[in-house]
């Protein structure tokens, strides 16, 4: 069921929280070992629907309560084990509830587990988890995408009603496309990520990955808002007055996406023709720095994970490997607990940041980030949502890309949106045959700073959405 749909029915007593978190439970029990969706299924799933229950009876509910939410493996719950996917944080509880959880908890939400997700949200594939690849409901031979693919997985197998992602460079729009999910990343600054694993603090944006727009913007309603826990928390009184218009301009970048797969170009073409059918006047715009996001994006990334992952050294929490000597210990420890993918990005990250690269490259890449942001400002002078595709392919097979660039490729169209800091939403747009599979394809919504309220408008009007 959709949230809409189990509201209905848990606030009409046809159906409890008990008996709704059980259904899940039943269906988990059943696929997850195939897909390897959730690492962990809580053990008192049924006591927090019990309470629910108590809270619904009582008249206290809210839009949430009840719900049965599945929550990536890099967002805290006091607790509870939050490992980020890696072997360094296997034994890490969380000591404390990420603002986002707290704020679930007080609506009283139904939390299923853990799900799986790339080694600190690190990869475009969920092949990175130091617990196995999560593979796509729709073809067990490809991925979810990732990084939030054990997220979108659970969505799109029904192992979950809604569930949370995160996302730097695309980690919640890429698996929202590859598993025919809808997938929103909110404007930068808009969620709290007090609670969340800093992988790019500059980028990083928890956010929900549903069903339908109307339940992805449930969840956002429910965990947006200013916390004095984040420092670059955006302030309430910046949020713009909410009004619905009866003509939107989308915006399409023509010249980014010239070399489209002719299957994704036919799809997204589809879907501009049936935008203009229903109203929308679709007119090309212009982001001639865009080219240079995907370089620009990985710099950034790299240095700000390479920051980020110093902490984790095997003295404080997790992991810890004995040497011969105290720096033995880090050596060891960090070389046990972290994946390739995340060695990799600490050295790159390491390596941009050192004296006489930094100018060279980190440098050049805020420079870069700065003329992407303002061709997306000057192009929402004009313009009220700007589309384009969410991923360059539809999902692909599990160990096929196994040349690190070739990977970084398949976030080209989600990167531009994360360096602007602009809000980002993939919905399903179709599907293409591949191999005898019907693979989801999805089209990229984007808009101005704090108006997911475009986002959801289009959304809807796309999906046909009440």
């Amino acid at each position: 069921m959709t949230i809409s749909e189990a509201r209905a029915k848990l606030d009409a007593g046809d159906v409890t929280a008990v008996k709704l978190a059980q259904t899940y439970l039943d269906a988990i029990k059943k696929s997850n070992d195939d897909l390897n969706a959730y690492l962990e299924v809580f053990d008192d799933v049924l006591e927090q629907a019990k309470a629910a229950d108590k809270k619904i009876e009582k008249g206290e509910s809210g839009p949430l309560t009840g719900i049965p939410i599945g929550v990536k493996d890099n967002i805290l719950i006091k607790g509870r084990t939050a490992s980020a996917g890696s072997k360094i944080l296997e034994t890490y509880t969380a000591t404390y509830d990420a603002t986002v959880t707290k704020k679930l908890k007080d609506q009283g939400v139904v939390f299923l587990g853990r799900t799986n997700c790339d080694e600190f949200a690190m990869g475009s594939s969920t092949e990175n988890s130091a617990y196995g690849v999560t593979k796509n409901p729709h073809d067990e031979s490809r991925v979810p995408g990732g990084t939030s693919g054990g997220s979108a997985a659970a969505v799109a197998a029904e192992l979950a009603t809604v569930a949370l992602g995160s996302d730097t460079g695309g980690s919640i729009r890429q698996p929202g496309s590859f598993c025919g999910v809808v997938g929103l990343k909110p404007t930068y600054g808009s969620v709290s990520r007090s609670g969340l694993m800093a992988q790019g603090s500059s980028l990083d944006v928890i956010g929900p990955l549903a069903q339908t727009v109307t339940d992805a913007e449930t969840v956002f309603s429910a965990i947006k808002g200013h916390d004095t826990m984040d420092s670059t928390s955006v302030p309430n009184n910046l949020y713009p007055t909410v009004a619905e218009k009866k003509t939107l301009f989308m915006g399409v970048p023509r010249d980014f996406l010239k070399d489209l797969d002719p299957v994704i170009a036919a799809s997204f073409d589809d879907a501009l023709e049936k935008y203009a059918r229903i109203g929308y006047e679709v007119v090309d715009v212009d982001l001639p720095h865009i080219r240079h996001a995907l370089a620009s994006y990985y710099v950034i990334m790299f240095a700000e994970s390479s920051t980020n992952l110093s902490r984790f050294d095997g003295v404080k929490y997790g992991l810890h490997e004995e040497g011969a000597t105290l720096l033995d210990d880090y050596v060891q420890t960090r070389a046990s607990g972290f994946g390739a993918e995340v060695r990799r990005r600490i050295l790159l990250g390491t390596y941009v940041l050192s004296a006489g690269y930094y100018d060279a490259y980190y440098g050049k890449a805020t420079q870069a980030r700065e003329l992407i942001r303002e061709d997306f400002n000057g192009a929402f002078g004009s313009v009220d949502v700007i589309a384009m595709p969410t991923t360059p392919t539809p999902a692909f097979k599990i160990g096929e890309k196994n040349d690190p660039l070739s990977m970084y490729l398949a976030d080209i169209f989600t990167v531009p949106v994360s360096l602007a800091g602009n809000p980002g939403m993939s919905v399903p747009m179709g599907t293409t045959s591949v191999d005898g599979t019907e693979l989801p394809l999805g089209i990229q919504l984007v808009a101005d700073h704090l108006h997911e309220d475009r986002l959801f408008q289009a959304g809807k009007d796309f999906l046909d959405e009440k």
